[in-house]
């Protein structure tokens, strides 16, 4: 028995290790299976630890802002956030359809958490995710440039089947940023999604990009058959901090 387990464990069996020794531990409670039953319990023991242990790495890899369950969502009446969408969301249908989710409100209303919630249930689901901020992304493309790195980051995004991009259009885009975005655009169009969150309505993001033809082209594969969602209400922070201090 020793043997085989140091035989799994080299081929990295983990689970079938897990599993086996169970089996061994508790004779009684598998005594009566059969050899194909046992058989199968240790492969789906096998199986069960490779998921876990890819999630773990596909949370890791996302970097996520906060974590962030569907079950925690606020939907109280006139936040615009409604079950059935979210659930449609959850559904990912969108992202093999290769489809963007837009999501606008004011500050505090729950835009980055409801990101976080899709980001994460993905995952879960065993999707690659990448979470940036809009200023930290352009700055890393920045030094991507300089590093001689650029063309490594753009395939990793391109490769990225859900990019989440939180706090878009807080500031005018400079040139080079405008560009950067379009590569990155781009190079994901029609073959992975793209969750944008905002403060700024859409109709008003041709402004923050700046360039008119620029900023066409990028409107053209954000926008374009993208699902919209608008967040509406009072700050949640704020009425939390009203609720702590009560």
């Amino acid at each position: 028995m020793q043997t085989l387990i140091t035989q799994l464990n080299s081929l990295r069996l983990t689970g079938m290790v897990e599993a086996l020794q169970q089996q061994q531990s508790q004779p009684s409670t598998y005594s009566e299976l059969g050899f194909m039953e046992r058989l199968s319990l240790l492969v789906n023991s096998e199986l069960t630890v490779r998921d876990q242990r890819k999630i773990t790495r596909l949370l890791k890899q996302a970097k996520l802002r906060v974590s962030a369950h569907a079950s925690d969502l606020n939907y109280s009446a006139g936040r615009g956030l409604a079950k059935d969408t979210v659930a449609q969301l959850l559904s990912y249908d969108w992202v093999h359809h290769h489809r963007n989710v837009l999501i606008e409100g004011p500050t505090g209303t729950g835009k980055t958490y409801l990101a976080c919630v899709l980001g994460q249930a993905a995952c879960e689901r065993g999707l690659s995710v990448r979470y940036f901020r809009a200023s930290r992304l352009f700055e890393l493309l920045t030094i991507a440039h300089a590093d001689g790195s650029y063309g490594q980051l753009l395939s990793q995004l391109q490769k990225t089947e859900i990019l989440i991009i939180d706090d878009w259009g807080l500031e005018v885009l400079k040139r080079a940023q405008r560009t950067d975005l379009l590569e990155v655009l781009e190079d994901r169009h029609d073959r992975g999604s793209t969750i944008i969150t905002s403060q700024l309505p859409a109709q008003h993001w041709h402004e923050v990009i700046g360039d008119p033809t620029l900023a066409d082209a990028i409107l053209d594969r954000l926008l374009h058959n993208a699902h919209k969602l608008v967040l509406k209400g009072e700050s949640l922070r704020k009425k939390a901090a009203k609720v702590a201090s009560t």
